[in-house]
Parts: C-alpha cells; structure tokens; sequence
C-alpha cells in the first residue's frame, strides 16, 4: 500500500490525526494491531478541551449517549473534605470532563473517517508494525513500515509514518530516538464495581488516607473505576497476601463499596494494573517519521491528560502536515513542519506533567506531610481563583473563558 501518511497505532492520537488528515485531502492509512476497540481501563476521562475539540470534529454527535458530564470533583482527605470543584462555575464553552468509554470514542473516530472521508482514509486491523523502511540501508530516511497480519506481510510506503503506539511504542524503539523513562514511586491497581446509589454519578472522588489514595470515578452507564496506588513494582506482594488484602485497602479508603467489591472482585483477573511512569523525548521527530501522543509523551492518570493531549497532538499537526505536502511534501518541508509541531506542543505538556508531578509528590505524603498537603488543598479550596488556576492549567489550555457563568446542561446537553 502507498499513502501519504501512514499511522501506526489507532488509539485517540493516531485515529484523530487520520480522520484530520483525510479531512483535509491527505491520504492516510492507520495500522491498528487489534480487531477490535475493546480497551478496559484505558482513557476514558476525556478533558474539557477535548471535549470541545471533539464535538468541532463533529465527534460528540456520533456517541448516541454514549458518555456522561461530570460537574464535581471532591477530595476527602482522612475522612475531611478538604477541596471541593464545581465545573458549573467554569466559564468555558465546555466546562466539563467527559466519561467516554474508549471503545465508543474510536469507534466515533474511525466510522468518521470511513464513512465521510473514504477517499482519503484506509484502517488496517490486526496489523502489527514488525519494521521501519528506511531509503539507505538502517540510516536513512524512514520511508514506511512491513506489518504483520493474518494474510501476511503487509508494506506500506508513505513520505511520513506517524507513531501512535502508545506508552510502549514499538516504532519509538525501532526508530532509535533517545528518551528517558522516569519511574514514579507508585502503580495503580484499577477494578471496575457496580456504581453505588448513594453516591451522585456526576462527581469525581478522590479519597486519601496517610500515603495510599484511590480514584473513583463514575463510568458510564453504571459502573465506578476504583483505582488506587501500590507501591512500585508492590503487585506481586499485594497478591502474596490474597484478596482480603485488596478488599481491606479499599474499606479504609470507600467502606460504602465494601459489599460490592468483595461480590464482584472474585479473582486476581478481575483486576488490571497500570505502570506509573512518564517519558520525556527531546526530539520527536526524525527524516520520514514523527512520534504523537503517548509515544513522544507519555503522562499519567491524573485528570485524564493522556487522551488529551492525545487528542490535540492530532488536531494541531495535522494541518501543518497539509501545509507541508501544500509545498511539496518534501523531507526537508515535513521534518520542518514536524519541529513546529513539538515546539507548539512541548510547553503544553510540560505543564501538565508538572501539575501531575506535584500531585504525586502530594499523594504520597504521610504523617506530617499530610498535615501540609490537607492545608494546601484547604487553601485551594477557599478561593474560586485558586480553582480556576490549578485545575485550568490541566483542563483550560485551548478554550477562552466567557463573560458569564455557564449552566450545568447548556452546551453540552446532549452529552
């Protein structure tokens, strides 16, 4: 096969990237090593910036329902409430954060790029990237990759590949581009529980006791994610000790989901694990190929920021892929189109990995260390400025406030 663009990875990044590609007349043909967009516990917290990029996609209204606002957010701190966020007093055009189940939200991407942009737009499922072309040998430019699928070797030949492939890229690997993984001190034990009825479904909690927190989040249609942290590397010990010990590490944090997780919690299976780590790659681009979302910068969970930023890495670069091919789509014009890329992003991701950072180091405090992290989250907690501050450098980074108050169900109804 032969494309402009060939996109390995048909996650948030890689399928917004295609579907803004095709849009624009550039041929495009992503590899997606799955059959199918059934992803468990992966990004499903869709930021407000996101959310607005998604619904001028055109996005939104392909979900059928399929995603639910959320307008709180509460810390409680050893049994005390001490920051509490309602999105309704964020003046935004989309204020909220978005539950979306991730096999919803590619399904949206991909049936818009079949459906309104065929001409441009080829998925590939069950094809696994296996090597990079290069125009001399191993050093020269990457011209394409070989795939592997069940009908055999696939090529394709493209003036630019795209790696999209995730927190463990492959193509990264093979590419030869330099990073650095930083571990952090926790992982995160993720299950899934029936969502219990006295709590509202529109908040998102954060529990803390001493130095072990969870999240819970609400997720549609009726089910909460429970995550919560480990030490690094701590899984084989936690399971050493049997489920009675993951059972009362919740009741210390969410007694009201006692009942429930000792119900559905029946087995280690029933239970998934997320590596904590971030990745910093000072160059994301190289002649012929450019790294996106988690593969030039990988985050973590907190305030669902993978899937955002993976979602503006494809709406910004795609357009100055359009210009560069506009010039002639020579290697010299996509590298330099590629650089303005990390140059318009960096800053941006830099930001929220910062703000990620001290939430970690804030989690992890104990004794009087959690004296000090309950007085700054009170502090916070106080001022509307202070709100609008901490958790805009994470939500707000594309939208411009307005001159008023938005209401809870005004433009975003239909959500």
């Amino acid at each position: 096969m032969t494309a402009e663009v060939c996109v390995v990875g048909g996650g948030p990044a890689g399928l917004t990237l295609a579907v803004e590609l095709a849009r624009r007349s550039v041929s495009v043909v992503v590899l997606e090593q799955s059959g199918h967009f059934d992803r468990s516990f992966r990004g499903e917290s869709v930021s407000p910036d996101s959310v607005w990029l998604l619904d001028r996609l055109g996005v939104l209204a392909r979900l059928n329902g399929a995603c639910q606002q959320m307008h709180r957010m509460e810390i409680v701190d050893s049994g005390s409430t001490v920051l509490r966020a309602d999105f309704r007093r964020f003046r935004y055009p989309h204020p909220y954060p978005v539950e979306l189940p991730q096999p919803a939200l590619l399904s949206a991407l991909a049936g818009l790029g079949q459906e309104e942009h065929a001409e441009h737009f080829t998925l590939v499922r069950r094809a696994t990237a296996t090597r990079l072309l290069r125009a001399d040998g191993d050093s020269g430019a990457v011209t394409g990759v070989t795939a592997r699928t069940p009908e055999g070797e696939l090529t394709v030949r493209a003036a630019l590949t795209v790696a999209a492939d995730g927190r463990f890229s492959k193509v990264r690997e093979m590419s030869g581009l330099s990073y650095t993984k930083l571990p952090l001190d926790r992982d995160v034990v993720w299950l899934k529980l029936p969502f219990p009825a006295e709590w509202d479904d529109r908040t998102y909690r954060v529990r803390i006791r001493g130095d072990q927190h969870g999240l819970f989040i609400p997720t549609h249609p009726d089910s909460v994610r429970v995550g919560f942290n480990i030490p690094k590397g701590g899984l084989k010990e936690l399971r050493a000790e049997g489920l009675p010990a993951l059972y009362e590490r919740l009741d210390r944090l969410a007694p009201e989901l006692a009942g429930s997780v000792r119900a559905e919690i029946r087995s280690w299976s029933d239970t998934s694990m997320l590596d904590i780590f971030t990745t910093v790659v000072p160059r994301w681009s190289m002649p012929g190929l450019v790294l996106i979302g988690d593969a030039a910068h990988t985050l973590t969970p907190i305030l669902g920021q993978g899937v955002n930023h993976a979602i503006i890495d494809g709406v910004t670069l795609a357009p100055l892929l359009r210009e560069a091919f506009d010039a002639g789509g020579s290697e010299v014009a996509l590298l330099a189109a590629n650089a303005r890329f990390q140059r318009a992003r960096e800053e941006s991701v830099a930001t929220s990995r910062g703000l990620q950072l001290r939430q970690e180091r804030l989690f992890a405090l104990h004794g009087a260390g959690g004296v000090v992290r309950r007085s700054l989250y009170r502090v916070v907690d106080r001022s509307q400025k202070l709100k609008e501050r901490v958790l805009g450098s994470a939500y707000f980074q594309l939208q411009r406030p307005g001159p008023h108050v938005v209401e809870a169900q005004s433009p975003t109804a239909r959500v």
